[in-house]
């Protein structure tokens, strides 16, 4: 059973009953404990309900007769100050009182309210309103108060969960999703118009006759003004070329509350441009590294501006892989002692299923994966959410040690904060109670059953629980794979022909695998993700291709819209563990870290599973061992042969320099090989085919191998950016400037591969400028299309080469109407892998052609 309170009388009353109870307390009649300052601990022991019934009358009547006169002293005040009216208009509340005075009454309520109530009392009325009563005391309290005096909040519009006043706006904290938290915040929140309900058996004397004064008063209303200072107690440094000056970022940050610092040393954070991850990082982003102090992104810069609140740094992250010397080492510079990867990444902590976590110490004792009835118990899992600022990983092993019994390891960390990680070893003298343990600590961090997830794939991600990394039974090639340093050795005694086998060494070695995963952000240590299942692969594409369809039906709502790209990047960097995940704005980024992200790790996993375990040195030719898996043939060309020579011309006639980080880089042929790969068509089938041109095609030397084979596969996904517009299609272009920018890494890696493929475009080929709505149809009728860029090759300069290829060789110029083109150069899309075969792989080295330096402001 409810009473409700009247809002008006219901805080005229509290105010009455505390200067009845101040009063009373002075002359020892009122026994209570009150909040204690410090710990806002209420102790609700006893009430006195004696007071004078003529003196408590008098004192409602002044109250009602104030209530009574606040509209006639709202008017006179309003008309005594015409100049402000509208000003005046603005910060009144519903019943016409001004904001300030409703402020005061406010604060006034909630001094009685902590008198008059104890937490579970406060709790109770939580409940009985349909709002949450759960949460300590510092947030029960506010909950209730703001509730009891401004009325009842309506529910999240996006997640429909619990609003929450946190002072300077309404946050939402439930949980839009198993995936996710909500991050929706809002300055005005929406009230339920109607009465507050209090149980009855809460009610005293005081109460009561509060409850008993009726009034038709609307809640007060409660607009939350944020003070608009984003970096109070900051103070940021900046370095490098942004898109502003210094001068005009200290001014903004200043504006918004921080302070800019020349120095390091003492700040919070150091901003930098995007080229920093290009240029391998300046001397002060070394200096900031060495120190600990965060490595920002301009980007948490803006959107902490827009958002009115400091965006978590860890968001914006750009360098939590690289180390203070520079983002890697140059093949021929580096090190051969194995401590040389360090500057790439950490060193790799678990490999694959039967790889036993570094930490453990148990390897050194011969140590390795208990198992049983075909069950390894070694789990791997990931969990970010970035509302609530998590990013981490667990670990979780049964290691049989030789001569000993079962160990049980278990770890479970934030990423890049090793040293604050749970760690434990314990060793087990029963082994049916070390596998109760650990199947439940499996449940305990996931919410499923262990069985159910090893036996029959089934798992139900649960909000703020961890989800399974399906690691597959091999060994990453970060851990398998050599240094090209150690593979030198193998590479002078192969039995291949000599560039072939340099050609294979680099192929083979750890480097440029290491450093794909670092340039992409996946190269945490403590996670193989060079060794998942296919399995986990495609459950990864299955939640990009369902995004994208999400997408179609987004909701209009900003709020909603970017609710719904907040949830894909916590499942996708859960997914795909990542050392730097952020919140995903548009499709661009979906292209570059997501779709990229999907085939670059997918590419990995192939190389591993052919590199294998090197280590071991049990081959006596390895690299040709290696070459013989590879089941693709590759032969150097002559440089003074034909072919060569018209390579070498279609580079150069369609190549431009690329400028990062205001560098400009130029291109150098170092080798070039004639392949034939075993998987796709040959070149004899591709030949016969009608409409066929010399395209170049992009790659990262990480994703080579896969190539060469199981041939030139479609993209994953259609998005509407380079690349990917034209849906699940084998992309080239016509210009080798397009596919340079695929190859080329930083300035530190110089060296990188391009593809040319022989395709054959059909009798029918569809030319777009821009990217179609929707992709299917055109994956379905596997027409080709050719999409029109911006520049050209020169089609004066265009010749045939042999069995009636067309090269589209020429000098880049303008194309007409092209202003207002997404693509740069001209990309063709084919549907159909049997009308492409890769046919030469040109190894390149970018070089740098001029260097501007940046006045340090």
């Amino acid at each position: 059973m409810f009473l409700f309170i009247p809002a008006d009388n219901f805080f005229l009353l509290l105010s009455v009953a505390w200067s009845s109870v101040c009063r009373r307390r002075h002359e020892g009649e009122c026994h209570l404990t009150c909040f204690v300052s410090g710990s806002h601990e209420l102790v609700h022991e006893t009430r006195s309900h004696t007071r004078s019934s003529g003196e408590e009358e008098g004192k409602i009547g002044k109250g009602k007769q104030k209530a009574e006169n606040g509209g006639r002293d709202s008017e006179q005040q309003q008309a005594s100050k015409n100049k402000k009216a509208k000003v005046e208009g603005e910060n009144r509340d519903g019943n016409g009182e001004p904001a300030s005075d409703v402020a005061a009454e406010f604060e006034e309520f909630c001094k009685t309210t902590r008198l008059h109530l104890s937490i579970n009392e406060m709790r109770r009325i939580l409940e009985a309103n349909e709002q949450d009563p759960s949460g300590s005391e510092d947030a029960v309290v506010p909950r209730c108060q703001d509730m009891m005096f401004y009325g009842r909040l309506e529910q999240c519009p996006v997640c429909h969960n619990q609003m929450d006043c946190s002072g300077s706006n309404y946050q939402c904290r439930g949980a839009y999703s198993e995936w996710s938290t909500c991050i929706y915040t809002t300055t005005d929140a929406p009230r339920i118009d109607r009465p507050v309900k209090i149980p009855e058996w809460i009610g005293d004397e005081t109460v009561k006759e509060w409850i008993k004064k009726k009034a038709s008063r609307r809640y007060p209303r409660r607009k939350l003004t944020s003070s608009n200072k984003p970096f109070a107690g900051l103070m940021i440094s900046l370095s490098g070329r942004l898109s502003r000056t210094h001068q005009a970022w200290r001014e903004k940050i200043e504006k918004h509350g921080g302070k800019v610092s020349n120095n390091i040393i003492g700040a919070n954070c150091l901003v930098v441009s995007p080229a920093e991850r290009e240029r391998g990082g300046s001397s002060r982003v070394g200096e900031a590294m060495e120190t600990n102090i965060p490595v920002v992104s301009e980007n948490w810069l803006i959107d902490s501006i827009q958002k009115q609140q400091a965006q978590p740094l860890d968001a914006y992250d750009v360098v939590s892989d690289i180390v203070p010397e520079g983002r890697g080492i140059p093949w021929e510079k580096m090190d051969p002692n194995e401590e040389a990867l360090e500057s790439l990444t950490a060193e790799l902590k678990l490999y694959g299923k039967r790889g036993v976590y570094k930490d453990s110490m148990l390897q050194e004792q011969g140590g390795f994966i208990f198992g049983k009835d075909g069950i390894l118990y070694n789990c791997a899992f990931s969990l970010c959410d970035q509302g609530r600022g998590i990013n981490e990983y667990c670990i979780l092993q049964l290691i049989q040690v030789p001569e000993k019994n079962v160990h049980l390891y278990y770890k479970k960390g934030r990423v890049g904060d090793d040293p604050k990680a749970d760690e434990r070893v314990e060793e087990w003298n029963n082994e049916d109670d070390a596998l109760k343990e650990f199947v439940r600590l499996f449940k305990e961090v996931t919410g499923n059953e262990f069985e159910t997830w090893e036996r029959e794939n089934k798992f139900q991600k649960m909000h703020l629980k961890f989800y399974p990394i399906d690691m597959d039974d091999g060994i990453d090639v970060r851990h398998g794979g050599l240094s090209v340093r150690q593979l030198g050795v193998a590479a002078a005694h192969c039995k291949l022909e000599p560039l072939v086998a340099n050609f294979m060494k680099v192929l083979c070695s750890q480097e440029i695998y290491r450093y794909a995963m670092m340039e992409m952000g996946y190269d945490s240590p403590d996670l193989p993700m060079g060794m998942v299942t296919d399995r986990h692969l495609r459950r990864c594409e299955e939640e990009l291709l369902k995004f994208r369809e999400d997408l179609k039906k987004a909701p209009d709502s900003s709020d909603e819209g970017d609710a719904l790209w907040l949830d894909f990047a916590n499942k996708w960097f859960t997914l795909m563990h990542s050392v730097r995940p952020f919140i995903l704005k548009n499709f661009h980024e979906l292209a570059d870290h997501v779709a990229a992200g999907l085939e670059c790790i997918r590419d990995i996993n192939v190389a591993s599973r052919l590199v294998g375990d090197m280590t071991g040195a049990t081959i006596d030719d390895p690299l040709s061992d290696r070459y013989g898996r590879l089941g693709c043939s590759v032969a150097p060309l002559d440089k003074e042969s034909d072919d060569h020579k018209m390579i070498l011309k279609y580079l150069d006639t369609t190549y431009e320099p690329i400028e990062v980080g205001g560098v400009t880089y130029g291109i150098s042929v170092e080798n070039i090989f004639a392949v034939e790969s075993g998987a796709g068509p040959s070149y004899e089938e591709v030949k016969k085919l009608p409409n066929k041109s010399l395209l170049w095609c992009g790659t990262r030397s990480s994703n080579l191998i896969r190539h060469l084979q199981k041939g030139l596969l479609p993209s994953v996904c259609h998005i509407p950016a380079p690349g990917y517009m034209f849906g699940k299609a084998i992309v080239c272009s016509d210009a080798s400037a397009e596919a340079a920018r695929y190859g080329f890494t930083a300035v530190d890696r110089p060296d990188g591969f391009l593809l040319l493929a022989v395709v054959s475009l059909g009798e029918q080929i569809t030319e777009m400028s821009t990217a179609p709505d929707d992709a299917k149809e055109l994956e379905e009728e596997k027409v080709s299309v050719k999409g029109l860029g911006r520049k050209k090759p020169d089609e004066s300069q265009h010749f045939k080469w042999a069995d009636d290829v067309k090269v589209p060789c020429g000098r880049l110029v303008a194309s007409e109407h092209n202003s207002d083109r997404p693509l740069e150069y001209n990309e063709y899309a084919v549907y159909d892998p049997k009308q492409v075969c890769m046919r030469f792989v040109v190894a390149v080295k970018y070089e740098e052609q001029n260097e501007v330096v940046m006045a340090v402001e």
